[in-house]
């Protein structure tokens, strides 16, 4: 019975739902994660009051039920003089690649039932495109942040955006030939191959300069600080000062759903995917550890938010251009030198 219900089209219906799902949980865990965090961070108390149904007030956990209950609710406005197909269609636009991203990222281990291999990726890890999938369709996210500052049509929105869009294309650039490193190393753009080769050594001591700048250009891609001028909240506000009620949410939404995806890459790139001593071994185990890790990367972007200030914009685009690819150029020759020596 388990044999006839379990066919290949029917287990891929099960990995995009579920890949979703937690995508989206994990989303909502981490906008409670966040402000508890700052509030741990700062010594303060963060989010308690809210409680469903006058229970289960247990450190404010139902916060990010209450968060989405009133974006839904809140009124929708949308300013005169606006392009209002574009000003609708950004948050979309945006919303999309960071969600579409992680078809291509193997989050467990394969296994075999009833004489048929199965994989834990969306996308099959026989299509030898999985890097470029990903970073072809995560550049995508960009276009989101400039028509929806274009279709504002507010002055200090499109200066937000053009700075956004000019901050996420430099790093890039450099997180592209950060990764190029791996893949010669590897040998291969499958992911699942990235992670075989990464059984014994994970990535991140042998390409500890690679792994540096990626972690370092993941901040400025996801628009987080010390990187956060797509916001600016202090300043011009930045790409979405027009926006509220749910449009606005799914800017966030897409936020947070690139900053896991973002993880996860940065976790199957340098830190094994989902390999880890005895773990690994079982399915469940892969699983709950390439969630755990991911976890892991998710607090470091906490830590570091109420850490670290926000750079000036000119320091940004220094440390990107003069940097960072500078370092990645140096990682990948290294790489190179050092295959061909060994060759």
């Amino acid at each position: 019975m388990m044999a006839k219900l379990l066919t290949p089209e029917v287990f891929m219906i099960v990995k995009v739902v579920l890949v979703f799902f937690v995508v989206l949980t994990m989303v909502a865990v981490g906008t409670w994660v966040e402000r508890r965090g700052a509030a741990f961070i700062q010594d303060r108390v963060g989010p308690n009051r809210v409680a469903l149904f006058g229970k289960f007030r247990i450190m404010g956990l139902t916060q990010p039920v209450a968060d989405g209950i009133k974006f839904f609710f809140k009124e929708d406005v949308i300013p005169k003089n606006v392009d209002r197909v574009l000003f609708v269609l950004s948050p979309i636009i945006a919303f999309i690649p960071a969600t579409m991203t992680f078809a291509a990222i193997p989050f467990g281990r394969p296994f075999e039932f009833n004489g048929v291999h199965y994989f834990l990726s969306i996308l099959p890890p026989a299509t030898n495109i999985g890097v470029l999938y990903i970073f072809a369709i995560g550049s995508m996210g960009v276009y989101g942040i400039i028509v929806g500052a274009w279709a504002s049509n507010n002055k200090w929105s499109i200066l937000g955006g053009m700075r956004a869009s000019a901050q996420v294309i430099s790093y890039e650039l450099a997180m592209t030939m950060a990764v190029v490193g791996v893949v010669l190393s590897t040998g291969s753009l499958r992911l699942d191959k990235v992670i075989s080769a990464q059984t014994g050594l994970w990535n991140i001591v042998p390409q500890f300069l690679g792994a540096l700048v990626f972690f370092v250009a993941m901040f400025a891609e996801t628009n987080r600080l010390p990187f956060d001028f797509a916001e600016g909240e202090s300043e011009i506000i930045g790409y979405h000062v027009e926006y509220g009620s749910m449009k606005f949410s799914m800017f966030a939404l897409a936020e947070y759903a690139n900053m896991i995806t973002a993880s996860a890459l940065f976790v199957t790139l340098y830190l094994g995917g989902w390999h880890f001593p005895w773990l690994d071994q079982f399915i469940w185990g892969s699983i709950l550890v390439f969630l755990l890790k991911i976890a892991f990367i998710l607090w470091i972007f906490v830590w570091v938010r109420w850490t670290l200030p926000r750079f000036r914009y000119d320091q940004l685009m220094r440390l990107g251009w003069k940097v960072m690819i500078p370092l990645s150029l140096l990682n990948m020759v290294v790489v190179a030198v050092f295959l061909a020596y060994r060759g």
